[in-house]
């Protein structure tokens, strides 16, 4: 974006948040130049493309259509759309949901459809998905928990308007950036991948083969297992661990207390314990592939197993044990995946005495931190990238940087 000059004259915008424009430039209110599309139907749309919240990309405006494509039964009411118009989410604006639709469709009513007139809807999509913007929306709102926008609050507010020729020049300049951004992230994206996929790597291979590569092997009678050290031993995860329910937490719950645990991670607080000390715990229902390591006073709602650890287990080696369930293979055929206590507790797995498993765990916790370390890096690159990329196109937008001459 610092490789742009700005222009050589601006003129003030006339609104405190919209900074000086360049001074051919207009400043115009959205609904001059854009229609609302108010088609409905509720007739039968077999084989017609439909778009839901769930299908856009927060912040990009990238179409990413979910498996089930989210669509609504035949009989309700849905919007329709067409090729070349913007579809901004007026539910929960502060997602910033907005989309140019490339082909005829149906979408969810909590789109507005809107047709641009004068301005080439690449411009009107990055105007509504700049920050700035979606203050001011958020601003017309109405509804503390589901925030709503509409038409007559998003149609008032007013949009920097270059010239059409300029219009296509900050559309192609702008693509081009973001293209070049986006497989930058994309790279850095499968980087984080890889080493997702090393880490547990390293982790199946630590608790079943063990650190020294020299040792004699045998077969463990466990396919999925297959050779093990000869001097470690094959039990079922009950052997290790003591497997407990959670409990409603809703009488003792309180701002500020002890973590309450659920399948998803700690949501709560509470004023009591249902124990304390070294834990391995293991989701019931809904997330049930992300065992957690706690050594503290905990609660556990019932979504969410905790374990007592047999004195002769490392509790690290223990979770690094859980890590390597196939929660897919044991996982209920329910709308919410669920584990049940027996599958868990009749697990097979390997294990050596507890000094060979402690050794095993400070390992691995050495090795996990690193890579994860590098995963936190890379990440951290990823959200520099996407500032940079919404930076830039919020100030060709408004015309804070000319695109029309070259790089300095």
């Amino acid at each position: 974006m610092s490789h742009y000059k700005p222009y050589t004259a601006y003129k003030e915008s006339g609104v405190g948040w919209i900074e000086p424009i360049p001074k051919h430039w207009d400043i115009v209110r959205i609904k001059r130049f854009t229609t609302l599309n108010t088609a409905r139907t509720s007739e039968a749309r077999d084989n017609i493309p439909y778009i839901g919240l769930e299908d856009v990309e927060s912040g990009s405006g990238k179409y990413a259509p979910t498996e089930s494509n989210s669509r609504q039964s035949d009989t309700s009411t849905v919007g329709v759309f067409s090729k070349g118009q913007v579809l901004y989410g007026k539910l929960r604006p502060y997602l910033r949901k907005a989309i140019i639709t490339d082909f005829d469709g149906v979408c969810s009513t909590e789109f507005l459809a809107l047709q641009p007139d004068r301005v080439l809807p690449e411009l009107l999509q990055n105007w509504l998905l700049s920050p700035h913007v979606t203050q001011q929306i958020e601003s017309t709102c109405e509804g503390a928990k589901m925030p709503r926008a509409d038409w007559e609050g998003i149609g008032n507010i007013l949009m920097p308007l270059p010239p059409v020729e300029e219009q296509i020049v900050i559309r192609d300049r702008t693509r081009a950036e973001a293209s070049r951004i986006d497989t930058l992230i994309s790279k850095k994206a499968r980087f984080i991948e890889l080493l997702k996929e090393k880490r547990q790597a390293l982790i199946t291979h630590a608790v079943t083969k063990g650190l020294n590569s020299d040792v004699k092997m045998k077969d463990s009678g466990v396919e999925w297992i297959g050779e093990i050290p000869e001097h470690w031993k094959i039990a079922q995860f009950r052997r290790l661990v003591s497997i407990k329910n959670g409990s409603d937490h809703k009488d003792i719950e309180a701002e500020k207390g002890f973590p309450v645990y659920g399948s998803g991670g700690v949501f709560s607080y509470a004023t009591n314990y249902i124990y304390d000390g070294e834990s391995v715990l293991l989701g019931r229902k809904g997330t049930i592939d992300k065992p957690l390591y706690v050594n503290e006073k905990f609660w556990t709602v019932d979504t969410m197993y905790w374990t007592q650890i047999m004195p002769n287990v490392n509790g690290k080696f223990c979770y690094y044990i859980a890590k390597t369930i196939p929660f897919d293979y044991y996982a209920t055929n329910t709308a919410r995946p669920s584990m049940t206590q027996t599958d868990l507790g009749s697990h097979l797995v390997a294990f050596p005495d507890r000094s060979e498993q402690s050794r095993i765990a400070s390992a691995l916790d050495f090795e996990t931190t690193r890579i994860d370390e590098l995963i936190s890096k890379t990440q951290k690159s990823i959200d520099l990238l996407k500032e940079r990329r919404s930076a830039f196109i919020t100030a060709a937008v408004t015309g804070q940087i000319d695109l029309q001459g070259e790089p300095a």
